[in-house]
């Protein structure tokens, strides 16, 4: 208040203003947040009923500056306000990210030792996408990212595949049909499915970027793979699920490369803007692989790997691995004295 501000010099006795910054920096970054959910309110510190709505804060993200101090402070002062009646929760943030720092040659980037690298001439160069695709790619948020101009140059390269492969490919109306797929369609399905489950647990729970664009990449070479021997603009169930499995790809890489993914979105056949679009949700029924890898083993030693229909029960995993070129010659010459078979995973022969 005014009145409050203007007093009388106690020493000269003229006219005078009080000092009214007074607060530690540390007073005013310990209570932002609160302040954040009634920014309009004018009638004191806090407005109760917006911020019993709004808090506690969902998500916390800060430098590993703010890992002890900062949340040490502000954990002080939301108790305090929980003491006054201000607030009702006692903790101010149900959880904490504490980001790593970006390295150049091992050091921390500093002006001071001027091994700054400026992300506008990579920005300019390659384009923003390409950058969060490698800084996101490059290490776990929690942990130091070592920038490298090649890594930069590798994000890239796999954008430019991920263009050419969608931008070969001609979207269609056909709807999968799971009855009708074979069990190369049913795999990438399957491994579609799978990403989707993999990258929304990444990005929502675990918090791992790096991992969430990987399992993207790994899709991404599936369908390319299934896209190079198979005809997928057949207007049939080739064409139904890679057209899925793509859609899935720019919508899973949507939060790291927007603006790549709103184009590609648009020439899948979809009007709308990529941001207004549903996250996808996986199918539980297509995670079920129609074949598995076997380790088959002799005397404990891996020898070969049996792809195999992933219902094959012990009997069939026995015949298969009995018939393995590989596995006949290190049996060979030798009574088989044991077989140990567990369903869906490995066989292994003994024998001597």
């Amino acid at each position: 208040m005014q009145s409050f501000i203007d007093c009388t010099c106690p020493k000269c006795g003229g006219k005078a203003e009080r000092e009214t910054d007074t607060f530690d920096t540390f007073m005013e970054s310990s209570w932002y947040y609160a302040r954040f959910a009634c920014a309009r309110f004018e009638g004191g510190m806090l407005n109760k009923p917006e911020v019993d709505y709004w808090l506690d804060v969902d998500q916390y993200i800060g430098g590993i500056e703010h890992a002890i101090l900062h949340l040490l402070y502000s954990r002080f002062f939301h108790k305090l306000m929980r003491d006054l009646g201000l607030v009702k929760t006692s903790e101010p943030f149900k959880r904490l990210l504490t980001q790593g720092m970006v390295l150049k040659d091992g050091a921390k980037m500093s002006k001071s030792l001027g091994n700054t690298v400026d992300p506008e001439g990579m920005i300019e160069q390659y384009g923003a996408d390409t950058v969060r695709l490698y800084m996101m790619f490059t290490s776990p948020p929690d942990q130091s990212l070592e920038w490298s101009d090649s890594g930069v140059e590798g994000a890239f390269r796999f954008i430019r595949r991920l263009w050419k492969l969608i931008g070969s490919f001609t979207a269609g109306n056909v709807k999968t049909d799971v009855a009708a797929l074979n069990d190369a369609q049913k795999d990438v399905r399957q491994k579609t499915h799978a990403t989707i489950k993999k990258v929304t647990d990444d990005y929502d729970r675990r918090q791992v970027f790096n991992t969430a664009i990987a399992a993207v990449m790994e899709l991404y070479n599936d369908v390319s793979k299934f896209a190079a021997a198979n005809d997928v603009q057949d207007g049939g169930q080739n064409q139904a699920v890679v057209q899925e499995a793509l859609e899935a790809m720019v919508l899973l890489l949507a939060p790291i490369v927007p603006h790549l993914c709103h184009v590609l979105w648009n020439h899948l056949g979809h009007s709308g803007a990529l941001i207004d679009a549903t996250w996808p949700k996986w199918d539980d029924s297509a995670l079920v692989a129609s074949k598995v890898s076997i380790a088959a083993q002799v005397n404990g030693k891996l020898r070969a790997v049996l792809e195999l229909p992933a219902d094959a029960d012990k009997a069939a995993i026995e015949k298969a691995a009995f018939a393995d070129e590989t596995v006949q010659k290190f049996m060979a010459g030798q009574n088989v004295k044991k077989v140990i078979v567990v369903p869906g995973k490995l066989i292994n022969i003994v024998v001597g």
